[in-house]
């Protein structure tokens, strides 16, 4: 999702589209913040962080929940991020933000904002060039230059090393989410755009990783996150890198989507695509994009319900919801309703934790009992 689709252009699009774009949720906030990028971007280089307690435990915590936010503006304005801790009363644990290749060199500066903030950075990191993003959804992921073959080629392989460098000399555990939504047709990087095969996504995932690798970028939760299902196709396994090449598992999926506003639980719109990962992965499971529209009223029952279900989903072991507006309005903070839902789910045992630099990705959950 991002915000150089200009308002009056989506409404116009949403009642078009609506059957066919954004049934889907395909293009909500995983891209969003790096529309904002041009900032401090352009530096690699600040002052190291100040000394800082650190531990070498597992996050979340066995048996523990983490909650997070990404908003529109990223690492770049936290106003977002502090009016949700007011209204919410609770600091989220992970902070979500995009980097775009064409734009964003590696800058630790932004990365040691969240830290800084106790807030475990997770970072889309998108293969392609978002200032040229096509006005028209289906077209979105028409970029040539970013097309997979290039990434294996080692077309990239420069831009993808002082990333590796830079990640490890950062001292502490970050969360990279590539190329995400890659069953989708959306983003360049996607199997169903600019002539990409599934087995390209696979090797071009692999082609990454052997790079940090082989820099010694050991730091890094590696995070494959694919959008739910949103069409015939299911066989996820196809695009899935390997177990020895993924820490966590994400999905991305919405509720009150423009054309599909009919209302749907937390656990009708997972449910499906969680059970077809779990036929090919054991991994524990993020949902690295979520949110609800109140376009119904209905915005703080399904937070509501949301924290009913979640206890059940044993592995599931983070939320991490989009705090912004895009097409329509997701925020909680602008509901009243909808913040004193989120604020009593939140204040639950299970999502009380805190994130401390050095903490190392859990890896074992115990799988709902079916």
């Amino acid at each position: 999702m991002r915000v150089t689709i200009p308002k009056i252009i989506a409404v116009t699009l949403a009642a078009a589209l609506a059957s066919y774009v954004f049934v889907i949720a395909p293009h909500l906030p995983g891209s969003l913040a790096s529309g904002v990028a041009g900032g401090p971007s352009a530096s690699t280089a600040s002052p190291a962080a100040p000394a800082r307690p650190r531990t070498t435990a597992a996050f979340p915590p066995a048996g523990k929940k983490f909650l997070g936010i990404t908003t529109p503006t990223g690492p770049y304005k936290f106003t977002a991020l502090r009016t949700f801790i007011r209204a919410v009363g609770h600091r989220p644990e992970v902070y979500e933000f995009s980097q775009g290749w064409a734009v964003n060199q590696f800058n630790r500066g932004v990365i040691e904002a969240v830290a800084k903030r106790g807030m475990l950075p997770m970072i889309s990191w998108e293969p392609w060039d978002y200032r040229l993003e096509s006005k028209v959804p289906v077209l979105r992921g028409d970029q040539p230059p970013y097309k997979l073959s290039r990434i294996i080629d080692g077309s990239y392989d420069a831009y993808i090393r002082s990333w590796a460098e830079g990640v490890k000399s950062l001292g502490f555990p970050i969360a990279l989410r590539f190329a995400h939504e890659m069953n989708g047709f959306w983003y360049p990087w996607a199997v169903f755009a600019n002539g990409n095969t599934m087995g390209q996504y696979v090797r071009a995932w692999r082609h990454v990783h052997t790079i940090f690798a082989q820099v010694g970028a050991t730091n890094v939760i590696w995070v494959w996150s694919p959008n739910i299902i949103w069409s015939s196709f299911t066989d996820l396994a196809k695009m899935y890198p390997g177990n020895a090449y993924v820490n966590w598992i994400g999905l991305s999926g919405y509720y009150g989507t423009p054309g599909k506003e009919d209302y749907q639980s937390f656990n009708r719109i997972f449910n499906r695509t969680i059970a077809e990962l779990r036929t090919f992965t054991d991994k524990p499971l993020v949902i690295t994009e979520t949110a609800a529209t109140d376009v119904s009223g209905l915005m703080s029952r399904w937070i509501t319900q949301m924290f009913h279900e979640l206890p059940a989903h044993t592995d599931i072991i983070g939320v991490i919801w989009y705090e912004g507006y895009n097409v329509v309005d997701w925020k909680v903070t602008d509901d009243p309703a909808a913040a004193a839902a989120f604020a009593a789910g939140f204040a639950s045992p299970q999502y009380q934790m805190r994130w401390v630099p050095g903490m190392t990705a859990q890896q074992h959950v115990p799988l709902p009992d079916t």
